[in-house]
């Protein structure tokens, strides 16, 4: 089945396109956002969505409204934030009671954890984040990550070992510090965008299918 194109309506901001993705029967649902460089409709956001349609698990992809505008220069918090709400909130309408997740991927998945921080995301069990952007690349730190200690839902963490955007030691003490709100699925090997060397034996689409099986799995489970 095809994505269903739609419009979320931000209040005070306008409106940004969406994508819904369902399989026959779900069995929990996802609202994804996309990272600072691509789109929703970027290839790796419709790997994550047909993987997880095939799981078991809908989408709602959306767009923040400066790649809806097609600027470069991400929203500020306060817009992105808004923007994630909005989106949840149509997710919601759409999943008609199924178990509700949000987060995304890298900047997307970084946003909805900032507005989940600042008030609850309505009806949200949990957070998803795909390769979450703990610091610039070449400046570890874990400021970024210090809003997460004010998110008192579970939070599943994909993350490559090999992530310039996510110091292992640093990614690890962030996991170990949220009180067993945060768990941490790695994908040995793989960089922020989820590739892994040619020596490895292993090609990207098994990594990403491995992955998004860890993700279904956690969102289903119960």
């Amino acid at each position: 089945m095809e994505p269903t194109p739609l419009q979320i309506e931000i209040p005070e901001l306008g409106q940004v396109s969406g994508l819904w993705q369902s399989p026959p029967d779900p069995l929990a649902c996802l609202a994804l956002a996309h990272g600072a460089g691509a789109g929703m409709a970027h290839r790796s956001m419709t790997a994550i969505a047909d993987g997880l349609k095939d799981l078991g698990v809908a989408t709602l992809r959306y767009q923040f409204p400066y790649m809806e505008k097609g600027g470069r220069r991400p929203d500020s918090p306060a817009v992105a934030h808004a923007t994630v709400r909005a989106a949840v909130a149509e997710a919601a309408r759409r999943a008609n009671g199924l178990p509700l997740f949000a987060g995304g991927r890298s900047f997307g998945g970084r946003m909805t954890s900032q507005a989940q921080a600042i008030e609850p995301l309505a009806n949200v069990r949990g957070l998803v984040f795909f390769a979450y952007p703990l610091h610039p690349a070449g400046k570890p730190s874990v400021t970024r990550a210090e809003h997460l200690s004010a998110v008192a839902i579970p939070m599943l963490f994909l993350q490559g070992s090999n992530d310039a955007l996510a110091q292992l030691d640093l990614l690890e003490q962030t996991i170990e510090g949220q009180e067993g709100r945060a768990i941490l699925h790695l994908i040995a090997d793989a960089d922020h965008a989820f590739h892994v060397p040619a020596r490895t034996g292993r090609k990207d689409p098994e990594v990403l299918a491995a992955a998004l099986g860890a993700a279904a799995g956690w969102m289903t489970d119960g």
